[in-house]
């Protein structure tokens, strides 16, 4: 894949202007980077904080030919790419499904994968947000969030090298994921990368209800597995994946 890199000093998001240039015709590899978003968004229209030079914030183009079953490991994939590029700092990520980057517990990295028609056929554009810097997290964000500075008090760093990383790593496993068996390695890569996998005491907060269980591995298509108190398995498609502490997890 050639990587082709835009920054720009502000932006509203730059999944925004990815989707925008992939209906333009953008190739696959398009990157969009960003010192500061005034619109950036997370899943469900939730906003993500990105005061500038506070985190990188990425987003790239591709063109997956993959089956339809397959693209919501899109988002596996981007996890092990983050996953790996924090790992290159020095940090011990942990992968929770399906989208977040986490460090000691605390979210340090959130990734949106969105998809839209084109001329030139399905384009998926998947955003990245890591943060940098703790120091304008609002208060609420206090207890749940982390960052690299926080975490490397004397890491040596750039966001542009930083995201020269995060290209490399995202090039390697989206060349695994169109291989032939590229969706079943993703899965078994990401499986040694998350201690969500199995085993997890957790809540998934769905549209209509909270269920409670402990994550009982991935679908083929990367859906999360829940087993729940009375032994039965549900597949979870989309939702919110909470750890419980043990006496929350006994509790339920």
């Amino acid at each position: 894949m050639n990587i082709t890199v835009l920054t720009f000093d502000t932006i509203d998001s730059t999944n925004t202007e990815a989707l925008k240039q992939a209906r333009q015709g953008a190739d696959e590899g398009l990157c969009i980077v960003a010192r500061e978003q005034t619109a950036g968004r997370g899943r469900h229209g939730r906003s993500w904080v990105s005061e500038k030079d506070s985190g990188l914030y990425f987003s790239i183009v591709l063109r997956p030919k993959l089956d339809t079953r397959s693209l919501p490991l899109i988002t596996l994939m981007a996890g092990m790419a983050v996953h790996d590029t924090l790992q290159e700092l020095g940090l011990k990520p942990d992968i929770k499904w399906v989208n977040d980057i986490l460090v000691d517990e605390k979210k340090i990295s959130g990734i949106l994968a969105e998809t839209t028609e084109t001329a030139n056929g399905l384009a998926v554009v998947v955003g990245i947000g890591i943060n940098l810097k703790s120091s304008n997290f609002p208060a609420e964000l206090a207890d749940s969030a982390t960052s690299i500075a926080e975490k490397l008090t004397t890491a040596n760093f750039s966001a542009d090298q930083l995201a020269e990383n995060l290209t490399k790593y995202l090039s390697y496993f989206y060349d695994i994921l169109k291989a032939e068996g590229g969706p079943e390695q993703i899965i078994d890569e990401w499986r040694t990368r998350s201690r969500y996998f199995v085993g997890k005491p957790v809540r998934v907060v769905l549209e209509n209800e909270t269920v409670f269980g402990m994550t009982d591995g991935l679908e083929s298509n990367g859906a999360l597995r829940l087993r729940k108190n009375d032994g039965s398995i549900i597949v979870i498609q989309a939702g919110d994946v909470e750890r419980l502490r043990a006496t929350e997890a006994g509790a339920n």
